[in-house]
């Protein structure tokens, strides 16, 4: 045989031969791998006995095995869901941020921060923090030892002075922003543009309805002494307030009418003796009451009482005599504002009106 021929028969023998050692390679493989694995260490059982016992574990180190203690269910921590609003706001009249702080806030430590970052704002800020504990809003008064995870602040949008000036809303927000970089808070910052068209459209409302009505008890001689009246104001039930005027009063110690001087002076009870006026004014505040021509009526009354009792007349602002056909006229326009602010949604006399009215 040539050289090339005992040349392929090597190379072809060298084929088979490692065909067949790889053959056997593998087999011995599969073997080694379908057999059990032999336990270097003696395992305890995984299973935990009949009754809740404490499942035992072996200890490096020790004689004899020792229970571990079953680990405890876990705690609830702080609410993550945003809890729903106080029920003291509402979002038509208030530019509402909620916050949630990774840590409690303490009450107290938020409106020293509020009374620095917020300062300058013409319109009211309330806040409110969340009980974890009580699972209610709290309104914050600064009493130490309260902390909360969520915390609410409200800014009112419109009042007799007008709507939200963008300058504040852009305080209230940037100030927010900063006391919530001291206390790790995270807010919810409205849109500036959709809070002030709300602010604008809200004032507008208000506008349409808003309407006081006043009438004026006037000496017709001698000027109206100040103990006597008095004595009468408070016989028919009303009480001199701080602010210098007579409030007549429902049962809930809301006010009703007003009583004033309608000379520039304001009533202070103990310059009541030496006082003396041409006139007095009452006036009903129509958003501020329920039930307005109730209210109107129990003024009028008043005023009545108030002119025969000091030998005076009841006129309007023009000093036109105030008689049945001017008083009919007045109580349609109070009876059609009031349903008017009922078809807005916003109750005459409620906490609402009584906040955008002031």
């Amino acid at each position: 045989m040539s050289e090339l021929q005992m040349g392929l028969i090597g190379a072809g023998g060298a084929v088979v031969l490692g065909i067949f050692a790889f053959n056997k390679w593998q087999e011995r493989r599969q073997r080694k791998l379908a057999e059990p694995p032999v336990p270097t260490e003696p395992q305890a059982s995984g299973t935990a006995a009949r009754g809740g016992e404490a499942r035992i574990e072996p200890v490096l180190g020790a004689a004899t095995p020792r229970p571990v203690a079953a680990r405890p269910a876990p705690t609830a921590g702080p609410r993550r869901v945003p809890p729903p609003l106080p029920a003291e706001v509402d979002e038509r009249a208030d530019c509402v941020v909620r916050v949630e702080s990774i840590e409690p806030v303490q009450g107290s430590r938020l409106l020293q921060a509020a009374a620095q970052h917020l300062q300058g704002i013409a319109k009211p800020v309330r806040w409110f923090g969340f009980s974890d504990h009580d699972n209610r809003w709290e309104t914050l008064d600064g009493a130490p030892g309260h902390g909360y995870h969520w915390i609410c602040a409200a800014l009112q949008l419109v009042d007799r002075r007008g709507p939200v000036s963008e300058g504040d809303l852009s305080a209230f927000c940037g100030g927010l922003q900063r006391m919530c970089d001291i206390f790790m808070g995270i807010p919810s910052l409205p849109v500036k543009a959709e809070a002030l068209d709300r602010a604008t459209e809200l004032d507008r409302l208000c506008a349409g309805v808003d309407i006081q009505i006043g009438v004026n008890v006037v000496a017709r001689e001698l000027p109206i002494p100040g103990t006597k009246l008095r004595g009468l104001a408070e016989a028919a039930g009303l009480e001199l307030g701080t602010d210098g005027c007579f409030h007549a009063r429902d049962d809930l110690g809301l006010s009703q009418f007003v009583l004033s001087n309608l000379e520039p002076v304001r009533f202070v009870a103990e310059e009541m003796r030496g006082l003396s006026t041409q006139g007095v004014t009452l006036t009903l505040d129509v958003p501020r009451v329920a039930d307005g021509v109730k209210v109107f009526d129990r003024m009028m009354t008043v005023a009545q009482q108030l002119a025969e009792a000091l030998n005076g007349a009841v006129v309007d602002d023009n000093r036109t005599p105030f008689g049945d056909k001017a008083a009919g006229l007045i109580r349609a326009q109070i009876e059609q504002f009031q349903v008017q602010m009922g078809e807005q949604g916003i109750a005459p006399g409620s906490t609402l009106a009584r906040r955008l009215f002031a």
